[in-house]
């Protein structure tokens, strides 16, 4: 464990505990990988959905963003060897820019409005 990373522990239902390793194995992380990315997503606001692994698969067998999260991770690793969180980083900054463009669609259609006073966006009433 390097210098800068400390343990956390949590204590779940022993099903809940089975659920998120059965998900962490479908995408091929590790169960702390798992977590660390669940929390950060959350706190972000983002869902895995959103991030390109469906939670359950079309049964159409389309790919919604799976495919597009590949070639994310493909373009961010492009220019070299990056570490989990700076991959993660890496989708994240991409969908922080995606979310600004939308934002600031929504404003210009005056279907969302940011209220300082609430501190965040809400949509306008029609």
């Amino acid at each position: 464990m390097s210098d800068d990373r400390r343990s956390v522990k949590t204590y779940v239902p022993e099903d809940q505990k089975a659920i998120w390793q059965d998900h962490a194995d479908e995408l091929g992380m590790s169960q702390s990988e798992f977590v660390r990315t669940m929390v950060q997503a959350g706190r972000r606001g983002f869902s895995i959905e959103e991030l390109g692994s469906p939670v359950e698969p079309d049964p159409s067998g389309s790919d919604p963003g799976g495919s597009d999260l590949e070639r994310r991770v493909e373009a961010a690793l492009a220019d070299g060897v990056l570490s989990w969180e700076e991959l993660v980083d890496a989708v994240f900054d991409d969908f922080e820019g995606r979310l600004e463009d939308a934002l600031d669609s929504l404003q210009d259609r005056n279907r969302v409005r940011y209220n300082g006073r609430e501190g965040g966006y809400a949509l306008i009433d029609e």
